[in-house]
């Protein structure tokens, strides 16, 4: 896997061309989205285009300048989400959070030049992907979720586990994903790829809890029943 968002020119099929998949590897796609606009890092969003997503990666190819086109694999995107708050970003999207090559450079705006171009991309640590319908928001981030989860990270010990970390009273493994959204702005996360010792901490604080809530019920239930068993003191 090459880490972090990479440039994709090559396109295949008739018209304008869609990305080229690597079905040795079993890359399959999952889902077409035209009229997507794209936003890189701190750069303006690019003008509309059309988004792949496969069972690998997230590609992104424009409709107006055929050798332009971007991928990154989704072992790459550490974290996606809605956003919905035009406090963050003045346009709804999905927004995702890219690991990049650890060479302590730091993210640039843009260049003319195409290695330069390579380069910078590699850097580039944030995503945003406005569909022109704000609808389809919901759509593309179950997707997201499904893909992701076909892609597990590897832990320390090589095991492959994904991890769900959410916000407010509701800490799940499973469950009807479409529901788990919010603004980039807030603490919680969406999705994250990875184990995390935070959502096995939080829920074993709400098991905790649960049980001292239990115990409490029962107490009080104890207290509420009548002695029907005990003589009276003469």
């Amino acid at each position: 896997m090459v880490p972090g968002l990479q440039p994709l020119s090559e396109r295949v099929g008739d018209g304008a061309g869609q990305p080229r998949l690597d079905s040795d590897a079993g890359e399959e796609l999952m889902h077409v989205q035209p009229s997507v606009a794209v936003a890189l890092g701190r750069r303006p969003p690019e003008s509309p285009g059309t988004l792949y997503i496969s069972t690998k990666r997230v590609i992104w190819l424009s409709d107006t300048n055929k050798s332009r086109g971007y991928a990154v694999d989704f072992l790459s995107i550490s974290l996606h989400a809605v956003s919905r708050d035009p406090e963050a970003y003045p346009t709804p999207c999905i927004y995702t959070q890219v690991e990049t090559e650890d060479d302590g450079g730091s993210e640039s705006e843009g260049s003319d030049s195409d290695g330069t171009e390579d380069v910078m991309l590699s850097k580039i640590s944030e995503m945003r992907l406005m569909p022109s319908d704000p609808s389809q928001l919901e759509t593309l981030f179950d997707i997201f979720c499904r893909c992701a989860e076909l892609n597990p990270e590897p832990n320390e010990d090589g095991e492959e586990e994904n991890s769900w970390f959410f916000g407010g009273e509701e800490i799940s493994g499973d469950g009807d994903v479409s529901e788990w959204q919010f603004s980039e702005t807030l603490a919680p996360i969406g999705y994250a790829n990875g184990n995390h010792d935070l959502a096995h901490t939080m829920l074993e604080l709400q098991i905790n809890d649960q049980r001292f809530e239990d115990a409490f019920e029962d107490a009080e239930e104890m207290e509420q029943e009548p002695h029907d068993n005990q003589q009276p003191r003469v």
